[in-house]
């Protein structure tokens, strides 16, 4: 047996020991490692009645209600429609987690996670979004045995495992591509911090959805034309998002699906946007190579997305859309190896990591043809 073995086995079973904890809680330096154990393990198995306690506030107003200043607890709790004393359980459980504060003046305003939530449409869609994600993990055991066969996941992302994602309708795509919108402004100010679009003319955007991406490329960027790429149902919205925004001299949306169908050619940049991890290997790979066929000989591939080896946060990544896209119904979050891989395989060389504020959000990644 290889040390590192011997080295797991012997810890988990002291960890395992209702006789070793015993010992260990009389032990000052040991006790502090174990109670700091017994907090870690506690903190997993509440994470979902945290996950709850943000969504009550969100549902209810609270972030809004209190922006402009602390309230007392009856306050609140007529403006929220709810009894004082439940109202009072909620905002102590908020106060506990930072989303509210507790003043000394027995008042609630906005804790440091609350006030973040201002004038964040993202998170507050993230928020709304996780509701029909916990529905599929109310018992998450017949979703890992695949006897599961529909889940509300997979519903709301059909094209993941639709035979025929280009005869999708409106009405199929509108829920899923309104949240990507509303949750693509900070994934975007990421990537355009790390990536500079200063030579290049021409971009497209594979799976752009709504416009989102190059909406804010081109805002920033004012030489930019860039292009959308998705299904047409999905194109007809990102049509719509582009006229909105003024910006239809400079982009444009078309209709395909580019696991198989071919794209216009010669953009110096290629981007997929949370895209790639969304699919298994064999659609990536598709996805790669019309993204090489599109690109002019010196053209860069851009691939921004959470990654499973993402510096501090990589741990969280991996937990978190191991189950996400497992519901979701394809895909899984990958480690920059294993895209490098896939890159190598696609006609691509080996990436160049671009470093991003927040990587819990994304990472990026840069890769010319080989």
């Amino acid at each position: 047996m290889a040390l590192n073995d011997l080295f797991y086995q012997f810890r988990n079973r002291l960890l395992g020991s209702a006789r070793f904890r015993r010992i260990a809680q009389k032990i000052p330096l040991i006790h502090r490692l174990a109670n700091r154990e017994a907090v870690a393990l506690f903190r997993v198995f509440s994470g979902y009645v945290h996950s709850q306690v943000m969504l009550a506030c969100v549902r209810l107003g609270l972030i809004e209600m209190l922006r402009d200043g602390p309230l007392d607890v009856p306050d609140i709790a007529t403006r929220a429609g709810t009894p004082v004393e439940r109202t009072r359980h909620l905002l102590h459980a908020a106060a506990a987690l930072e989303i509210l504060e507790r003043r000394p003046d027995g008042k609630f305003g906005l804790g440091r996670l609350g006030a973040s939530m201002i004038d964040n449409p993202s998170v507050v869609a993230m928020v709304e979004h996780h509701a029909i994600f916990y529905e599929d993990l109310v018992d998450p055991v017949p979703l890992i045995r695949g006897t599961q066969t529909e889940t509300k996941m997979s519903r709301l992302w059909p094209y993941a495992t639709s035979a025929g994602p280009e005869a999708l309708e409106s009405a199929d795509v509108t829920n899923y591509t309104a949240f990507m919108a509303a949750s693509q402004a900070m994934v975007a100010e990421q990537v355009l911090e790390a990536f500079s679009f200063r030579d290049c003319r021409r971009l497209l955007d594979i799976g752009g959805g709504a416009g989102a991406f190059v909406i804010a490329v081109a805002t920033q960027w004012k030489h930019i034309h860039a292009t959308v790429a998705d299904l047409p149902a999905v194109a007809e919205i990102a049509t719509q998002a582009i006229a909105a925004a003024d910006l239809g001299d400079r982009l444009t949306a078309v209709s395909a699906d580019a696991t198989s169908d071919e794209l216009p050619g010669g953009f110096d940049v290629v981007s997929l946007v949370r895209v790639l991890h969304d699919h298994d290997d064999d659609k990536v790979l598709d996805l790669l190579r019309t993204a090489r066929s599109a690109m002019a000989d010196d053209g860069v591939l851009l691939v921004a997305e959470p990654m499973a080896d993402a510096r501090v946060a990589g741990p969280l990544i991996d937990a978190y859309f191991q189950l996400y896209l497992l519901a979701m119904g394809s895909g899984r979050p990958r480690t920059t190896d294993e895209l490098s891989t896939l890159f190598d395989e696609a006609g691509f060389g080996a990436p160049r990591h671009h470093q991003t504020s927040v990587p819990l959000i994304t990472s990026v990644l840069s890769a010319a043809p080989k």
